[in-house]
């Protein structure tokens, strides 16, 4: 049988030398990982990145053995949290530009899983509609916040 989401970030952890425990959680989007260490700053990494990079890890190797498993969220001292709350608020601050002013407002380049974010916390503004755009140089995008067109039949 393959080995568990928990035991595989704690396998990794402890081969990296990290002193740390890993704690198993349920949510609708599937299982989350809280990892708690005093260290959290090395674990998370520039801007996150290091925690994306132990996430994208841990995802393949569970999915080389299960390819129908769920999508692993790992957080270290509620980082993911903070950082979708707060992502979650200037996407509702640009979303009021726009209804305001009636302007198109562009979010900076971000990645796959935060573009998620944004667009599903404004799915349901009926002045507001987001829609990604390709950034040159970079394998991210933006999102464009722009007025909701009417639609005439």
């Amino acid at each position: 049988m393959a080995e568990q989401p928990k035991e595989i970030v704690e396998t990794i952890l402890k081969n990296l030398g990290f002193d740390c425990k890993v704690e198993e959680h349920f949510l609708e989007e599937g299982p989350l990982l809280e990892i708690i260490t005093d260290d959290p700053g090395r674990l998370i990494g520039r801007k996150g990145q290091s925690l994306v990079a132990l996430q994208y890890l841990t995802n393949r190797i569970i999915f080389n053995t299960n390819p129908d498993a769920p999508k692993v969220l790992l957080d270290v001292s509620n980082y993911r949290l903070n950082a979708r709350e707060e992502l979650i608020r200037k996407a509702k601050e640009a979303a009021e530009k726009v209804r305001r002013w009636g302007d198109i407002v562009e979010l900076e380049p971000m990645n796959a899983f935060d573009r998620y974010i944004v667009h599903n916390a404004l799915k349901d503004d009926d002045k507001v509609e987001t829609y990604s755009v390709e950034v040159e140089g970079t394998a991210k995008k933006a999102i464009l916040l722009r007025p909701r067109q009417s639609r005439q039949e």
